[in-house]
């Protein structure tokens, strides 16, 4: 087992590879002037240090004759974080900005979290 000092560290050197910055937005239930009842986009976290990672999932099958590949869009973070499934999460990093939403619960470590995610096209 790790001392807390060593895991402090471990967590410094992981966020220093941290290139990217992502805003978190949630589709939220507001209630309208004439006392209807609709939805909006709301920011929830802005500008919070992260990390794309990116890699591929080969679907091969011998019956096949076209095999697929899938790329796995990892966004990696701060395990003090929090955020929700179905959340639009909105990442720069390298001066490109792509828009994702989360596709689950995260992963989370005592150094890191991951969550995996999905291109974004719309709530659901």
């Amino acid at each position: 087992m790790l001392s807390e000092n060593q895991m402090v560290r471990i967590k410094k050197a992981k966020e220093s590879m941290y290139t990217g910055l992502c805003t978190v937005v949630e589709y939220r239930k507001v209630k309208n002037e004439n006392k209807s009842t609709g939805f909006k986009e709301e920011i929830i976290l802005e500008d919070v240090p992260c990390r794309l990672s990116f890699s591929s999932n080969s679907n091969t099958n011998e019956t096949s004759i076209f095999n697929g590949v899938a790329q796995i869009i990892k966004l990696i973070l701060s395990p003090d974080v929090k955020i929700n499934p179905g959340s639009k999460i909105i990442v720069t990093q390298n001066d490109v900005e792509n828009i994702y939403k989360n596709s689950g619960e995260s992963a989370v470590y005592s150094t890191h979290q991951e969550i995996i995610l999905e291109l974004f096209k719309g709530w659901s």
